[in-house]
């Protein structure tokens, strides 16, 4: 369970960014996990739970936005997002792609008082 690993890290950040801030409690961080990250947000916000206990995060929610897979096709340049794992240009049918989106995970932004 990687999650574990990627909540330390993820707490590591809040709290620094929080005390920066002058914040005594994080209420709330918002998340972009990209659609063909590994992350399952469950496992990632119980384990933020367990291990932010006695920090200034302590209750704080984990609030996730899906970012999609976008890809640019090498041969036409279009850049378009990607379905059902479809990794084929809608427009010209290459398979010759570079990723743009899709496998991020990035904080957006913390809230708290």
């Amino acid at each position: 369970m990687h999650e574990l690993a990627v909540a330390e890290s993820l707490l590591k950040i809040v709290v620094e960014e929080g005390e920066k801030s002058g914040l005594t409690t994080v209420t709330q961080v918002r998340l972009r996990i990209g659609e063909l990250s590994t992350i399952v947000l469950e496992a990632l916000s119980f384990s933020f739970d367990v291990i932010a206990q006695g920090t200034l995060a302590e209750g704080a929610k984990l609030i996730a936005e899906i970012a999609p897979i976008m890809a640019h096709c090498n041969v036409c340049k279009l850049d378009f997002e990607v379905k059902d794992m479809y990794f084929i240009c809608p427009h010209c049918q290459e398979m010759t792609l570079s990723l743009i989106s899709g496998k991020e995970l990035e904080i957006i932004d913390i809230e708290g008082e």
